[in-house]
């Protein structure tokens, strides 16, 4: 079974069941030592953006927000181990060109990796994907705020969210998470690890 660790603020390690691991936004916390297969990156701020953190497999493959939105077009990865969707990321502070979600499928288990963003006009029709999982932040400086994650969870409607990027400067804040009600809502701390 795919596992998902998460390393804090915005950072995660999806592990598949036949070993193969996606860092996501590399930046916060421990656990940068299972040598990656693929690197994404959402957008290029420093807190997401510490490539070289990982340690990586020969091969391991980057894919940059910058490789994954050419032109207006959100672009598809197909690899032997998962499929990667971009899809739109933007709010206040991130310009919809220079920002990008991620939609991972990989043993047969879809997880919705937002990024930095506020609602976009994407997850209204992602109801109908039927996503297994989606990571939403709320830190309400830079990312959206708590109410609106939550507005977005019930547009999502994927089967378990998981709140992350919670507060500036913070790996995690218990008292901004345990607001966040959406159904299927998950708390994880840095350092967990769920089965998906």
């Amino acid at each position: 079974m795919a596992k998902l660790l998460y390393q804090g603020h915005g950072s995660l390690r999806l592990t598949t069941e036949r070993g193969k691991v996606i860092y996501i936004d590399p930046f916060a916390g421990e656990g940068y030592s299972e040598p990656a297969d693929l690197i994404l990156v959402t957008h290029g701020h420093h807190d997401h953006n510490c490539v070289d953190l990982p340690v990586k497999k020969s091969g391991c493959v980057i894919w940059q927000y910058s490789d994954a939105l050419q032109n207006g077009e959100y672009n598809t990865l197909r690899l032997d181990f998962a499929t990667v969707k971009a899809v739109q990321a933007y709010n206040h502070h991130h310009r919809r060109e220079e920002c990008v979600g991620y939609i991972v499928t990989a043993d047969g288990v879809s997880v919705y990796f937002a990024g930095d963003t506020g609602k976009t006009e994407d997850m209204s029709k992602m109801a109908a994907l039927n996503l297994d999982w989606a990571v939403l932040p709320m830190d309400y400086t830079y990312t959206m705020d708590i109410d609106e994650a939550v507005e977005c969870a019930e547009l999502i409607a994927a089967k378990r969210t998981i709140p992350v990027h919670m507060s500036p400067g913070k790996l995690f804040d218990i008292n901004r998470a345990v607001k966040f009600n959406a159904p299927g809502a998950l708390i994880v701390r840095p350092g967990e690890c769920v089965e998906l």
